[in-house]
């Protein structure tokens, strides 16, 4: 399993289009957290609360998870686009192995850089506003979910990435799991259209990455809800890899 995990990482940080979305998913979180705090200093409204000096800067939650999807998918798309995956398969003959693998790796490297990145958009933020601390309640906690949340949407991405096994499909699949379909459910009628809306993918992941919680179904339950989702992709993923040829 070492010498899948050392050649999964060789891939990932030797191919230019994963190193780019990468990068791409910090700039947007950054980018999108100065330019609010820029704007709201520069504003004649009042010095924002606590909860809104947490909630400005890590505003770029909301676009952020499309491309670090976008990187997901990459990590596997990107072989079956070349050809790779023949090799990788011949190589890795029991295919579940692989894509454990690239999980491992994937994870790894995104919950590094997601977390890092949520850490220094929050205090380039504060260095603006100076509005919030990590010690205001519900501040480390939504720091640190913004980081589980991107690094969640990074993994639906590698699963919708596997399932579908054409970059531009699975991209898109992601933004109409991710981005479309969940304001979508907004429009649904009566007590099941809010269920349907409550636990809808990123309608409940997006809890954990909120300073007060939401109002749904709470942090770490929506969180949960939202790996469920993952993990139900990621098995249909694991199952078709297993049946379809390469």
């Amino acid at each position: 399993m070492m010498e899948i995990i050392r050649s999964e990482w060789t891939k990932i940080r030797s191919v230019r289009s994963t190193v780019w979305t990468l990068a791409a998913t910090a700039l947007l979180m950054l980018g999108i957290g100065v330019l609010l705090c820029v704007a709201v200093v520069n504003s004649s409204s009042p010095p924002p609360d606590a909860a809104a000096g947490v909630r400005l800067p890590l505003a770029g939650v909301m676009f952020a998870p499309v491309a670090i999807a976008t990187f997901g998918v990459l990590v596997i798309s990107s072989e079956y686009r070349t050809g790779a995956i023949r090799v990788s398969l011949m190589a890795v003959p029991q295919r579940l192995k692989l894509l454990a693998g690239k999980v491992v790796v994937f994870t790894a490297v995104s919950l590094v850089v997601s977390m890092a990145t949520a850490f220094v958009t929050f205090w380039v933020g504060q260095a603006i506003l100076g509005a919030a601390t990590l010690s205001d309640p519900g501040a480390l906690r939504t720091v640190v979910g913004v980081g589980l949340y991107l690094t969640a949407s990074g993994l639906f991405g590698l699963a919708l990435g596997a399932l579908v096994r054409h970059t531009p499909g699975a991209v898109v699949a992601a933004m109409m799991l991710m981005l479309v379909l969940p304001q979508v459910t907004t429009m649904l009628p009566g007590t099941w259209g809010a269920t349907v809306h409550k636990y809808f993918t990123t309608n409940a992941g997006i809890q954990v990455a909120t300073p007060t919680g939401g109002d749904a179904l709470g942090p770490w339950a929506g969180y949960g809800v939202y790996l469920g989702w993952i993990a139900v992709t990621m098995i249909a993923a694991a199952v078709l890899l297993k049946r379809r040829d390469a």
